[in-house]
């Protein structure tokens, strides 16, 4: 049946190949945004244990994690909350670094928690007020950066004070500086920054603290999952939505896709059918002859799906304007969770022309031939 299968499809080479592409543009959505959803989860879970905080603190409704705004009063409070032991605010750029978009950028406190718990593998510290910065090992590494070199940052010439590891990839692939400096490159007020780090009382679950800081601080949203992160930002939301959005239109236009050409197949074929039946096929036997067929198209188009869809995933960040914030991942999940889809889609579009050649009487098919 399989070289039967091959043989049917080759004839029909052209209208096979613009079934597949159909599918194949559908299954590359689909694996597109579920890579850049990957790797959004990955980058928010940085994000959310910068400085290794148990928990970070964001701002309510904030599209995303990096463009969250706090007040820098709500300090002194949730110091005196009796859950948490340490608070380091943090100032995000993103897109800053010359040669180097999608490194990020940290202002600290350098006398905090997060500067304290650097490892400098080289040069010094910063200095508070003063425009130099500390580079982190793999950043250092892909920009050939030591101590007493410069970098841009946001089209300002600082020089690198010192290099450093803190086991967090985000952070050793990104910058550190002065609170006060990054909030001056990013325009911000001198009383606001992106989030809060919070590391609690050992004594202290993190699952008691969210709930604690989320009702007596309102707009704030505490933070300890990846996946909470992606949940609760508007972007996150809105590649979720576009997922499922996206599975369920070509779920039903790869469908009817197969269906027309299946069903087209089926009544050029009926004399060939009929001959099978007559000289013994069984109903069965010809049903799964369409239905392999169909499943065939299908995952010809899926196979081009995934590898179109992996290009696709390279510019969507930078469509949705997220260039610097997410690195698209491809797992073996997104390309299972896309061959069961290329697999639901023939199945769906076979439905039709299956029952009809089934239904078929073989002396009633050549008669009509």
């Amino acid at each position: 049946m399989l070289g039967l299968i091959g043989a049917n499809l080759g004839r029909r080479k052209a209208r096979a190949a613009l079934t597949a592409g159909g599918i194949a543009v559908g299954v590359a959505a689909i694996v597109a945004l579920l890579s850049l959803s990957t790797g959004l989860d990955r980058t928010a879970g940085q994000l959310v244990h910068l400085g290794r905080a148990d928990l970070g603190l964001f701002q309510q409704g904030a599209a995303d994690p990096s463009s969250s705004v706090l007040s820098l009063s709500l300090l002194p409070r949730l110091q005196a909350q009796p859950e948490i032991q340490e608070v380091a605010p943090i100032q995000l750029i993103v897109e800053g670094v010359a040669h180097a978009p999608g490194a990020i950028v940290l202002g600290i406190e350098p006398h905090g928690f997060v500067a304290r718990l650097l490892v400098l593998t080289a040069g010094r510290t910063v200095t508070p007020s003063h425009g130099d910065v500390v580079v982190g090992d793999v950043l250092a590494e892909e920009l050939h950066l030591r101590p007493g070199a410069y970098l841009m940052i946001s089209g300002h010439r600082l020089e690198v004070a010192g290099i450093f590891h803190s086991g967090i990839t985000e952070e050793d692939a990104g910058v550190m500086m002065d609170l006060a400096d990054a909030q001056s490159l990013a325009g911000r007020a001198s009383d606001e920054v992106t989030t809060f780090a919070v590391r609690l009382r050992p004594e202290t679950s993190i699952p008691q603290a969210e709930r604690e800081l989320t009702k007596e601080f309102p707009g704030l949203l505490a933070i300890s999952d990846p996946g909470e992160a992606v949940r609760a930002g508007a972007n996150g939301q809105l590649i979720s939505k576009a997922v499922l959005l996206i599975v369920v239109l070509a779920l039903i236009i790869g469908a009817l896709t197969v269906a027309n050409t299946m069903l087209a197949a089926v009544l050029e074929r009926r004399r060939e059918l009929a001959l099978l039946s007559t000289i013994g096929w069984s109903t069965r036997q010809l049903g799964g002859l369409v239905l392999g067929e169909a499943i065939t198209v299908s995952m010809l188009g899926t196979a081009g799906g995934v590898l179109l869809g992996l290009a696709a995933s390279k510019l969507l960040p930078g469509a949705l304007g997220l260039g610097a914030f997410i690195s698209p991942v491809l797992t073996l999940l997104t390309v299972a969770r896309a061959v069961l889809i290329g697999i639901a889609i023939g199945i769906a579009g076979a439905v039709y022309p299956v029952w009809l050649v089934t239904r078929m009487r073989s002396p009633v098919a050549l008669a009509r031939t």
